[in-house]
C-alpha cells in the first residue's frame, strides 16, 4: 500500500521518532514532541496502557507539550543513563521535559514513572494529557479526584488502578485528566504516575520525591554503565546499545524480552505484525554473549538461573520451546485485536505469538553456547545444571536431522535449514568442551560422533557447487544470511574457499548498498520486508574477521548512521531508511555490540584474520 493513499498518515509518528526508557519491568516509547505512545504495565508482557502508536485515535498517550508550535525539537539521554530529555525550540524561549522510570526504591521497586518539564528561558504555555486505555484500548475505566491525585481504575479483568500526581492544577474531561499551565524561564511543573494495588494507600510523591529520583535514577545508569569493560572504539554506540539492552533484563525473572513492543509492522500496510515481548532462547543467549563481552557477569548470572528453571520444566525427553513468556511460563496463545487500527494501518495487530509451539532445533546450540561462555568468562558450571544440560544434548542427538520451521520463524512449512544444523552442531561442540574442560560426565563418544555426522552434512549436503555458496536449506539454491553465523561460531574458518565464495555470493544477492536482507525467496506469509539489522552487523562482523577491515569499518560506520537520533535501531529498515519492526530490537543491538568488540580489536591488531573470542 503506497503512503500517499493511506488515511491519517501523518498522524502517526515515525518509529524512529521515539526515544525509551524503563524500569527493568517495562519500557515506554517517547516521542519527540512529548507523548508516551506505547507502554505495557506494569511489566513487559502486561496489557497496554498508552497504544497511540498503534492506534492514533483509540490507543491513548500521555503527552507534555507546549500548546503553541515549536520551532524545533530535540532529544537526547542524559549521557551515560536511560533518562530522556526532550527539548523545545521557539522564539518564545527553551524547555525541557525529563522523563524516566526509577529503577529502586528503598524496601522494593517502584512502578511508576516521572515527568518533569522546566522553561530554560522564556516562557511557555503547556497542556498536558494522561489518557489511559486500559487492557489493550478494551477495558473502560472509572477517574476519580482524590485531593492533588487522580485516580484512575480499569473496569476489565486486569483491575489496574493508577494514580496520577500533579503538582499543577488537573481537571477531568470524559475520562481524562488534562492540564493548562504557564511557566517561566526557571519554573518547573512535575507529574508523577503510578501503579498502585490499593488507592487507600498513602501517595509518597511530591516535589522532594521528583528531585530525590531523579538523582538516585541517574546514579543507578551511571553506576551500572560504569562496569563496562568496554574502551574502545564507537564507545558511545556501544554503551548506548548496552544501556538498550539492559532496559530490556527482567529485574524480577532474569529474562530478557526480545522487544518491549508488539505490532510493529516489518512492511507499512502489511500484515507481518508480530509480539515480541516474550524470552526466546536464541535471542537471550545472544544478549547474554553480548553482555558477557562488556564484563556484566551479573545479568549473564540471573539469565543462567532462569535457563536452568526451564531446563528444570522441560519435556521428560529433554526438548525446549523457542520462547517463554518472561516468568518462565509456557503457551503464549496468539490473539489478534480487530478493533485497533495499527501502526498506519497495518493489520492484523497481534499479542501472544503463535511461534512458541514451533520446532527450531538452533536454540540448543545458542544456548549451549551462552552456557558455554559463561562458564568461561563468568562462574564455573555446577552439577544440577549439567544434568539438564546433559538431558538436552541427549535430545539433540536423537532429533539434529530433521526439518524444523528454522531461525527466521516462517510460516511456510517445515525444512531442512542450515542453519539448524550448524546450531546443533555448536550445542554438541560446546557440550564436548564443557565436558572435557571440567570433566564432567557424559557419553562423549556418542557427542562426538553425532557432531562429526553434522559437520560432514554441512559440507557434503548443504554446499552448492552451483553457486558455490552454503545454501539455505538442503535442496534449495537459496541463500541465507543466517549463514553469516558460521564463521562467528567457528564452524568454519573466515579465510576457507568455501566461505569466501559463500560470502560474495551473499554480497551479490542480499547486500543492497551495505545493508542485508534475509532472503528474498518466499517465507509462506504475504507482503514484503526491508533489511535486516542484525544481518548487516553480522555481514560487518564476518569482513573483519576474514581479514577486510577497511570495507568491515566503512560498512559499519555506515550502518551506526543508520540508527536513530537516540542511537536506536528497530529490527528492520525501510527502502526510505525508515525503521520497520518492534522497537527497539534486542537483535540489532547485541549484534552492534559484537561487530564493533570484533573489528576494533582487529583495527588494534589484538587479532589476526580467522581468530576470534569464542
Amino acid at each position: 500500500m503506497l503512503y500517499g493513499i493511506m488515511r491519517n498518515m501523518t498522524d502517526y509518528k515515525p518509529i524512529e521518532d521515539h526515544g525509551v526508557i524503563g524500569d527493568l519491568n517495562t519500557v515506554a516509547l517517547v516521542a519527540d514532541d512529548g507523548s508516551i505512545d506505547f507502554l505495557c504495565f506494569p511489566r513487559f508482557d502486561s496489557p497496554s496502557l498508552f497504544l497511540a502508536l498503534l492506534d492514533e485515535d483509540k490507543g491513548g498517550r500521555f503527552q507534555i507539550a507546549p500548546v503553541e508550535a515549536v520551532n524545533r525539537r530535540r532529544q537526547m539521554y542524559l549521557p551515560d543513563t536511560n533518562v530522556l530529555l526532550t527539548r523545545f525550540l521557539s522564539e518564545d524561549g527553551v524547555a525541557e521535559l525529563s522523563d524516566f522510570m526509577p529503577v529502586e526504591v528503598e524496601g522494593g521497586i517502584a512502578h511508576n514513572l516521572v515527568r518533569r518539564i522546566k522553561v530554560v528561558r522564556g516562557g511557555f504555555r503547556f497542556r498536558m494529557l494522561c489518557q489511559p486505555r486500559f487492557d489493550y484500548a478494551r477495558a473502560e475505566h472509572r477517574v476519580e479526584r482524590h485531593g492533588n491525585r487522580i485516580v484512575f481504575t480499569s473496569e476489565g479483568d486486569d483491575g489496574t488502578v493508577l494514580r496520577l500526581w500533579s503538582s499543577v492544577p488537573v481537571k477531568i474531561e470524559q475520562g481524562d485528566a488534562i492540564a493548562t499551565f504557564e511557566l517561566s524561564a526557571g519554573e518547573h511543573a512535575a507529574f508523577v504516575l503510578e501503579g498502585v494495588v490499593d488507592d487507600s494507600e498513602p501517595s509518597l510523591y511530591g516535589e522532594e520525591y521528583v528531585t530525590s529520583a531523579f538523582k538516585q535514577t541517574v546514579n543507578f545508569w551511571r553506576g551500572w554503565i560504569d562496569r563496562s569493560t568496554y574502551r574502545g572504539r564507537w564507545s558511545d554506540m556501544v554503551n548506548r546499545s548496552a544501556l538498550v539492552l539492559k532496559l530490556m533484563t527482567s529485574q524480577e525473572y532474569g529474562s530478557i524480552v526480545a522487544a518491549p513492543t508488539f505490532g510493529v509492522p516489518e512492511e507499512i500496510g502489511g500484515s507481518r505484525n508480530w509480539d515480541y515481548r516474550y524470552t526466546w532462547i536464541r535471542d537471550a543467549s545472544f544478549t547474554l554473549y553480548a553482555l558477557l563481552r562488556l564484563g556484566f557477569h551479573e545479568e549473564a548470572a540471573a539469565f543462567n538461573e532462569w535457563v536452568e528453571d526451564i531446563c528444570e520444566d522441560a519435556n521428560p525427553a529433554g526438548r525446549l520451546q523457542i520462547m517463554y513468556g518472561i516468568d518462565g511460563r509456557r503457551t503464549l496463545t496468539e490473539v489478534e485485536l480487530p478493533d485497533l487500527e495499527g501502526y498506519r494501518q497495518s493489520r492484523p495487530v497481534r499479542i501472544g505469538n503463535g511461534a512458541y509451539g514451533q520446532l527450531q532445533l538452533d536454540i540448543y546450540g545458542e544456548l549451549m553456547d551462552s552456557v558455554y561462555l559463561f562458564d568461561k568468562y563468568g562462574a564455573p558450571m555446577h552439577y544440577d545444571l549439567w544434568g539438564h544440560l546433559v538431558r538436552l544434548i541427549d535430545w539433540v542427538c536423537d532429533n539434529w536431522d530433521q526439518a524444523d520451521d528454522g531461525i527466521w520463524e516462517t510460516r511456510g512449512g517445515k525444512r531442512d535449514f542450515l542453519y539448524s544444523r550448524i546450531m546443533c552442531w555448536v550445542a554438541l561442540d560446546r557440550g564436548l568442551r564443557l565436558a572435557r574442560r571440567r570433566s564432567l560426565p557424559c557419553e562423549y563418544e556418542r557427542w562426538r560422533g553425532v557432531r562429526d555426522s553434522i559437520h560432514h552434512q554441512v559440507f557434503t549436503e548443504f554446499y552448492s557447487s552451483k553457486r558455490q555458496a552454503f545454501v539455505q536449506a538442503r535442496g534449495s539454491e537459496h541463500l541465507d544470511a543466517a549463514a553469516l553465523m558460521m564463521p562467528l561460531i567457528r564452524m568454519i574458518s573466515p579465510t576457507d574457499r568455501r566461505w569466501l565464495s559463500t560470502l560474495r555470493a551473499i554480497e551479490d544477492e542480499l547486500v543492497e548498498d551495505s545493508l542485508v536482507y534475509r532472503y528474498r525467496n518466499g517465507d509462506g506469509l504475504p507482503g514484503t520486508e526491508g533489511t535486516f539489522s542484525i544481518c548487516t552487523f553480522w555481514y560487518v562482523e564476518c569482513l573483519s574477521r576474514s581479514g577486510d577491515l577497511e570495507k568491515a569499518r566503512f560498512f559499519f560506520e555506515k550502518m551506526l548512521g543508520h540508527a536513530n537520533h537516540l542511537g536506536l535501531y528497530a529490527e528492520q529498515l525501510g527502502p526510505f531508511g525508515e525503521h520497520l519492526g518492534n522497537f527497539p530490537q534486542a537483535f540489532t543491538h547485541l549484534s552492534l555490540i559484537s561487530a564493533a568488540f570484533d573489528l576494533d580489536r582487529r583495527l588494534s591488531g589484538s587479532f589476526g584474520p580467522g581468530r576470534g573470542a569464542r
